[in-house]
Order: C-alpha cells, then structure tokens, then sequence
C-alpha cells in the first residue's frame, strides 16, 4: 500500500443528492492502494454525535465534530472522505480553514440535484413529508442549504452518472497529488 499525504474529501449536498454513494465510490477505488477513512453523515448522528438535533448549533456542532476527526485521520496520512449534509457554508468554512491551518489538503465536492429529483427519488418519502409542513427542520424545504460558493468539484447527481463523476474526483485527487497511481484506473 503506496502512503499518500492525508487529505480531507468533504462531500456536501442536499439529503438524497448522492453523497454517500459517490463517497462509497470513492472508497471502493482508493482502499486497495491507500489508508482512506469514510466518515458518513448518518453514522456519525449515530456514534459520535448521538443527542445533537437539528437546529442550526446542533448541525453546526455536527460539523465541527467531523472536521474534528477528519483532521485527526488526516494529520496521520489517511484520505479522509466525508459524506455529510453539513448544509451552512459558516461551518464548512471553519471546517476548511482549520484543516488548511494544520497543513492538511481540503478539497469540498458539491453534490447537487434539483429539488424535483430529490423528491423524485427519496423512496422514504421524507421530501413530501417536508413540503406537506409534517418534518420541520428539513434542509432545503423548512431549513436552509447554502450551496458552496467555489467547491473544487460540482458533481450534477441528476444529470450525470455516477461513473462521470467518480472520474471527475478521481482526477482532481490525482492532479493534487493526492492519488497513489495505482488508483488511477477507474
């Protein structure tokens, strides 16, 4: 296994954009060549950041707690990947400029997906849920998701296919010279 510098892939979008499937993706391609990490918003909910809700401090706290750990992971050359909604660009901000302060890569990937595909293909219905007014608190509908002003990579979720943008990824980590090259096969 080829050690690489560690690395910070903060993943942000709205719920059901497809953050944790191009993550996971992400993780498939790299883990055989390289010390890679996925910290998944929902599994971080449930292990360290049990009791938070979701209003703005505690989504902000949320935050904080993965660029916590990413920077952690990262300082000891692991790929951090993070799937989290993590949806005020304050917070995201904090996350990065901490992360640049100790000299670790931070690279934000926005998984964007109209409101329409997202309430198309949420099969748990939460979406009508929220537009109905029965969830409050539901980012992008009765709460807010402030799009990342200049992320280094925009994957369209509804209108390009998971490879294309897996590939995209892959291609900024390798140009960063963040990608052991035999991950570079897609």
């Amino acid at each position: 296994m080829q050690q690489r510098p560690g690395f910070i892939l903060w993943f942000t979008g709205m719920s059901g954009a497809g953050k944790s499937t191009l993550s996971a993706e992400v993780v498939r391609h790299l883990a055989p060549v390289q010390r890679v990490e996925l910290l998944d918003g929902d599994e971080v909910r449930t292990y360290l950041s049990r009791g938070l809700g979701f209003t703005r401090a505690d989504r902000e706290e949320n935050v904080r707690r993965i660029g916590y750990v990413a920077r952690v992971l990262a300082k000891h050359e692991v790929g951090v990947i993070t799937a989290a909604i993590s949806p005020y660009k304050s917070s995201r901000d904090e996350v990065r400029a901490l992360a640049t302060q100790a000299g670790i890569p931070f690279l934000e990937v926005y998984v964007q997906a109209s409101l329409e595909a997202l309430v198309a293909r949420d099969v748990k219905g939460l979406y009508k849920k929220a537009l109905a007014g029965e969830i409050p608190h539901f980012t992008g509908v009765s709460d807010p998701y402030e799009p990342p002003e200049a992320p280094e990579i925009i994957v369209r979720s509804d209108a390009e296919t998971v490879e294309a943008g897996l590939e995209r990824i892959l291609d900024t980590l390798r140009d960063r010279g963040l990608l052991a090259s035999a991950a570079s096969a897609a």
